[in-house]
């Protein structure tokens, strides 16, 4: 065997041992493009402010802002905003969340609301069992208390 074929073998090992390193010692490994949880915490507030910000603009069924939103369009572009892409529904934002109890909720989780297995609405966790929210026609973004008890939890990663 020469040289260039031990590399990667080598290479191999090396990682292979990084690794056990890392975790013998309580490291963090990332696949790539995973975030950690400290990045994902502060794209979450970095959203929640966006949400707030955009208090007093008006539900339109289907509007993703930056004037208008429905509940899931102010989602969207928060988290847009905060560098997150999220898909455009209430139901496949679900989906696409860690869901999470509502014992480990927290400042910028989205709170999904439902009924018979189908999520219908979806706002931001502002604390202190309230959201931002686009809620329905006629009305304004707004935080508001939450209002049921039958919410689901999500955190975006």
């Amino acid at each position: 065997m020469n040289a260039q074929t031990n590399v990667p073998s080598l290479l191999s090992r090396a990682g292979a041992v990084s690794v056990l390193t890392i975790a013998a010692v309580g490291g963090t490994i990332l696949a790539p493009g995973a975030t950690s949880e400290a990045q994902a915490a502060t794209r979450a507030a970095k959203a929640l402010r966006v949400a707030a910000s955009k208090e007093g603009s008006p539900y339109q069924w289907g509007a993703t802002g930056p004037h208008r939103f429905d509940c899931s369009g102010l989602t969207l572009y928060s988290f847009k905003k905060a560098g997150k892409k999220l898909p455009r529904t209430a139901h496949q934002q679900y989906n696409k969340t860690r869901h999470i109890p509502a014992s480990h909720r927290r400042k910028g989780d989205l709170v999904f609301f439902h009924s018979r297995g189908y999520v219908y609405h979806v706002g931001i966790y502002a604390g202190r069992g309230k959201i931002w929210h686009s809620p329905k026609t006629g009305a304004l973004v707004r935080l508001e208390r939450i209002w049921s008890r039958g919410v689901l939890y999500g955190r975006v990663n």
